[in-house]
C-alpha cells in the first residue's frame, strides 16, 4: 500500500515537471516569435531603355548603375542578411525602339531567392539598352513576382531605377496604388538617374521619389533606401495632457498608410516600468495617419518615421472621467454628444464611468421622461460626477383595451412622456419623480366622452397603483 502511494506522488510530480517544462517552452516560443525580425523582399527593377545610352558625370548612364548597383549587391553579401530575399527585373531591354516600340517589354530576370547577388550581378552584365519606358505595366507586372504566401511578418519593397518617366500611356501612379492596397507592396522607391527636379512631381504619387543628381549622391542614396528597408525603428507615442507632460494611457491607437488608407498597426498604449510611454517597432516605409481611439477621438496625420532612429510622436489627448449614477439598479442608456453638435459620441450606460477629452459635453439620459443637462463640463484628470433620482413607477389597470398617453405637468403644461400600449389592460412604467397625468379611452368606445383622465404623483423607489375605473 506505501509502494503503491510512493508511485501516485512520484507520478504526480513528474506530470507537474512535464506541464511546467512545457509552459516555458512556449512562453520561449512566444517571445521569440515576437522579436523575430520580418522577412523583407526587395525587387530592383531596373531601367534598360534605350536613353540609358546617355552620358552622365564620368561616363553612360548604364554602365554607372550597373557599377553602383553591383557594388551594393556586393556589401549585402557581407553582411548578414538571413531575413532578405532579393530579386531584379529589367524593362526595354529586349525589344528595340525601332521598328515598333514594345510596350510590354518587360522580364523578371531573377526571382526571389536568398544568397542571389551573384545571379542579378551576372545578369547585369548581359543588359543592354534598347526599347522604351513601360514603367505602369512593369509595375503591374511586379504583382506577380512576390510570392503569393502572405503574413504579416513579411515586407514586399519594390526600388526603381530609371532615367525617364512612363512612355506607354500608362498610369504608374494608379498602378502603385493598387499594389499597396491588395497589400502586395510597400509604398515603392524610385531612384531618378541624372532626371531633371521637375519629374519629382510625376513620380512622388508612385512612390517614395530620391533624386541621384551624381554619382556619388546614386550611391548614397540606394544606401540610404535599403537602410531604410531593413533597419527597425522605433516610435514613442506620448498622449499629453493639458500641461504637457504624457501622462495618458491604456487607449487603442490605430496606424493607417495615408496613401491607400490600409490599417498598418494596432497599440494599446502603455507606460512601462519606467514611467514613459512604451516603445513600439513601426515599418518606416510610408506616411501615417494616427488616430487615438479616444472619446471623441484624436487624429495625427503626415507623420513620417526617420529609418534606424527612435522616433517621438506627440498628440494633445487630455482627458477626465465622467461619471453617471442612480440609486439602485437600473439599465439607462445615456446619449453624450459635445456640446451644440448633434452627433452622438458615445451611449454610456447609467452606473458607470467613462474618459473623455477635456471640454463640454450634452448629455441626453432616456429615463421616462428624458433628462437632458447641457454644457457639462470634463475636466483634466478629474471626475465629473451626475447623479439623477431614483426612479419610481407606476403599476395601470385598464378596465379594456384601449388608446392612452401618459403626460408630465410642467409649468402647467402638459409634456408627452409615452405611449401606453394599445393591447394591455395591466402595464407598469417606470417614471422619474414627479407629477403625472394619464389620458385613456377604450376602443369599443366610439365617443370621446369616455375619455378617462387621472393624475399621479410619482415618488423615487415607490411603486404606485393607478386604476382607471
Amino acid at each position: 500500500m506505501k509502494n503503491n502511494n510512493f508511485f501516485l506522488i512520484l507520478k504526480h510530480q513528474f506530470s507537474r515537471l512535464l506541464l511546467s517544462c512545457f509552459l516555458i517552452l512556449a512562453s520561449s516560443l512566444s517571445t521569440n516569435a515576437q522579436s523575430a525580425k520580418p522577412l523583407t523582399r526587395i525587387e530592383f527593377v531596373f531601367d534598360a531603355s534605350f536613353s540609358m545610352f546617355g552620358q552622365w558625370q564620368s561616363g553612360m548612364k548604364m554602365d554607372i548603375a550597373k557599377k553602383m548597383l553591383s557594388e551594393f549587391l556586393d556589401s549585402i553579401q557581407k553582411v548578414d542578411n538571413s531575413n532578405l530575399e532579393i530579386a531584379f527585373r529589367c524593362y526595354g531591354h529586349q525589344v528595340p525602339l525601332r521598328p515598333e516600340r514594345s510596350c510590354t517589354d518587360t522580364k523578371l530576370e531573377v526571382p526571389f531567392g536568398k544568397n542571389n547577388a551573384t545571379a542579378i550581378k551576372n545578369k547585369l552584365k548581359q543588359i543592354v539598352p534598347k526599347g522604351t519606358t513601360p514603367i505602369a505595366y512593369t509595375l503591374e507586372q511586379c504583382g506577380n513576382d512576390f510570392p503569393t504566401a502572405s503574413s504579416p511578418n513579411v515586407r514586399n519593397i519594390i526600388i526603381l531605377i530609371t532615367d525617364g518617366i512612363e512612355e506607354c500611356d500608362g498610369d504608374p501612379c494608379a498602378v502603385s496604388l493598387a499594389l499597396q492596397k491588395k497589400g502586395i507592396i510597400l509604398k515603392p522607391f524610385v531612384i531618378g538617374v541624372g532626371l531633371d527636379q521637375s519629374y519629382m512631381n510625376t513620380f512622388g504619387c508612385v512612390g517614395k521619389f530620391y533624386d541621384a543628381s551624381s554619382e556619388a549622391s546614386f550611391k548614397n542614396i540606394l544606401n540610404i533606401v535599403v537602410s531604410q528597408a531593413l533597419n527597425n525603428t522605433t516610435v514613442q507615442v506620448n498622449l499629453n495632457d493639458q500641461i504637457g507632460k504624457p501622462s495618458e494611457t491604456d487607449v487603442n491607437m490605430t496606424f493607417y498608410d495615408e496613401q491607400t488608407g490600409m490599417i498598418r498597426y494596432n497599440y494599446i498604449h502603455t507606460i512601462n516600468n519606467k514611467g514613459v510611454p512604451d516603445t513600439v517597432v513601426i515599418d518606416p516605409i510610408g506616411t501615417y495617419k494616427m488616430v487615438v481611439h479616444t472619446i471623441p477621438p484624436v487624429e495625427k496625420t503626415k507623420i513620417e518615421l526617420i529609418p534606424g532612429k527612435h522616433n517621438i510622436i506627440a498628440v494633445d489627448a487630455p482627458q477626465g472621467n465622467l461619471s453617471i449614477k442612480t440609486s439602485g439598479s437600473s439599465s439607462v442608456d445615456c446619449i453624450i454628444r459635445k456640446h451644440n453638435d448633434m452627433q452622438t459620441l458615445h451611449v454610456q450606460q447609467i452606473n458607470t464611468s467613462e474618459k473623455y477629452i477635456v471640454g463640454k459635453y450634452d448629455i441626453e439620459i432616456l429615463t421616462l421622461p428624458r433628462i437632458k443637462m447641457n454644457k457639462v463640463d470634463v475636466s483634466q484628470s478629474k471626475t465629473t460626477s451626475v447623479e439623477i433620482p431614483q426612479a419610481g413607477s407606476v403599476s395601470i389597470q385598464k378596465p379594456s383595451e384601449g388608446y392612452g398617453s401618459l403626460y408630465v405637468e410642467e409649468n402647467n403644461k402638459m409634456v408627452w412622456v409615452c405611449n401606453l400600449n394599445t393591447n394591455l389592460t395591466q402595464e407598469t412604467i417606470v417614471l422619474q419623480p414627479g407629477r403625472y397625468r394619464v389620458e385613456f379611452r377604450p376602443k369599443n368606445a366610439r365617443e370621446s366622452i369616455y375619455t378617462i383622465e387621472k393624475g399621479f404623483k410619482i415618488e423615487s423607489g415607490i411603486s404606485t397603483p393607478l386604476k382607471l375605473y
